[in-house]
């Protein structure tokens, strides 16, 4: 059997919140329901944070209420703190995404508080969880940003993130994302970065998070596979980005990533047929926003394995 690697389907979330186009949450639940059926067992579908600064994510609560119905996916939010972890628990929400940088000047651009701030933040969270009745019910992800470098900052160092990956594992988060916010990540760097993390991680899942601004997010992505990361975010036609990371493009494309992988030889559980015609409706949806990936230019729905 073929080595299975999880993509988690982030457009809904990380691809939403920079564009123009306020989307009906009636679009934003087909969109999900049709992930679904196209065999995504993970959804990143929203974020916490204040309506008027975000307005595309206003329906937060109706996206879980209704990603909920479906007990075949986990549907995950982002909360940049505590606020918003109580709105996520208080909704229902099956996993969720809390998000820090490697970047002090990112951290207080992006989330308004220094790291040190967000680590006590990540943990009253995860005090607030084991407080729960059915704790286990609920998942805590830490996302750490700007891994890679930051277009504030520059140059993270590798010892930088590994305290923080320290830090927080110590608090008990039940995986942890290594995240290239900005794209500036090169093969060697996420090889020589992701086996420290995969190392230290011990039995925590560890997750990568690509951006494709110098176009090395696919070829990052292999390097961090041969690292034993199995499971990466992705989103449906390349759309993403950081309203606090001036320059980064969107995220490594969704379709691009599963066909990369199916081709390598591993299993995704993705169906690529139903992904392609979930990719043009999204051109249907978006016509006024620059979309990305490969995939839609070729001819077939299926992965030509080596």
């Amino acid at each position: 059997m073929s080595e299975f690697i999880q993509v988690r389907e982030v457009g809904l979330r990380d691809g939403l919140q920079l564009i123009g186009t306020l989307l009906p949450t009636k679009i934003k639940q087909d969109w999900f329901a049709k992930q679904i059926d196209a065999g995504f067992k993970e959804v990143e579908i929203s974020s916490m944070v204040p309506k008027k600064l975000l307005p595309q994510f206003s329906d937060a609560e109706d996206m879980i209420n209704y990603a909920n119905q479906f007990s075949n996916c986990s549907n995950c939010v982002l909360v940049p703190n505590s606020k918003g972890a109580q709105l996520a628990f208080k909704a229902r929400a099956k996993k969720l995404i809390f998000v820090l940088s490697a970047s002090e000047a990112h951290n207080l651009a992006n989330v308004r508080m220094t790291i040190q701030k967000s680590v006590n933040e990540l943990k009253e969270i995860i005090s607030l969880k084991k407080a729960m009745a059915k704790p286990d019910e609920i998942k805590i992800i830490g996302s750490i940003s700007t891994s890679f470098g930051c277009s504030i900052s520059g140059k993270i160092s590798e010892d930088t993130v590994l305290k923080i990956v320290e830090t927080i594992l110590d608090l008990g988060l039940d995986e942890i994302s290594i995240a290239d916010t900005v794209g500036y990540a090169n093969p060697r760097q996420v090889t020589s970065l992701m086996k420290k993390v995969v190392k230290l991680s011990n039995s925590v899942p560890v997750i990568g998070h690509f951006h494709d601004t110098k176009g090395f997010g696919l070829a990052n992505l292999v390097a961090a596979v041969d690292q034993g990361v199995k499971k990466f975010d992705a989103s449906l036609r390349g759309l993403g980005g950081c309203p606090y990371a001036p320059g980064a493009s969107g995220n490594i494309a969704t379709e691009d990533c599963i066909n990369l992988l199916e081709s390598m030889g591993y299993n995704t559980g993705i169906d690529l047929g139903k992904l392609k015609i979930l990719c043009q409706l999204i051109e249907k949806w978006l016509p006024n926003e620059a979309l990305h990936g490969k995939f839609l230019s070729t001819k077939s729905t299926t992965a030509q394995k080596i």
